[in-house]
């Protein structure tokens, strides 16, 4: 089991910048992909940013606004969004897998808002 504690979200206006943070806990060595997806009312959720191995993903919106973190000393994920534009706006979702030996799984956190006003 892994459990997932979001932070960050909130009201922003166009063009500000806002830091989401996910601290993950439980069977964290088995984790080996961590991001961060969102979804707008009315829309399917999406991934906004991965990161695994070192190497990081991106949802083709961000062009180069976001950046996606790890600190697998404190088995964090951070995503720091700059430029924010309304469209940012939605429920963002930290997003985890692994491996369980041949098993995989996921995990998702309970969402946190980011808002951004024009």
């Amino acid at each position: 089991q892994v459990q997932l504690v979001e932070s960050g979200g909130g009201l922003v206006e166009a063009g500000g910048s806002l830091r989401l943070s996910c601290a993950a806990s439980g069977s964290i060595s088995d984790i080996n992909a961590m991001g961060w997806y969102r979804q707008a009312p009315g829309m399917q959720r999406e991934l906004v940013a991965r990161i695994s191995s070192g190497k990081a993903d991106y949802g083709t919106f961000v062009r180069g606004r976001f950046t996606i973190s790890r600190d697998n000393a404190k088995s964090t994920v951070n995503l720091q969004m700059a430029s924010l534009k309304s469209e940012d706006t939605g429920v963002y979702y930290c997003h985890v897998g692994g491996l369980y030996g041949v098993r995989s799984f996921e995990y998702w956190g309970q969402g946190t808002q980011v808002t951004v006003s024009s």
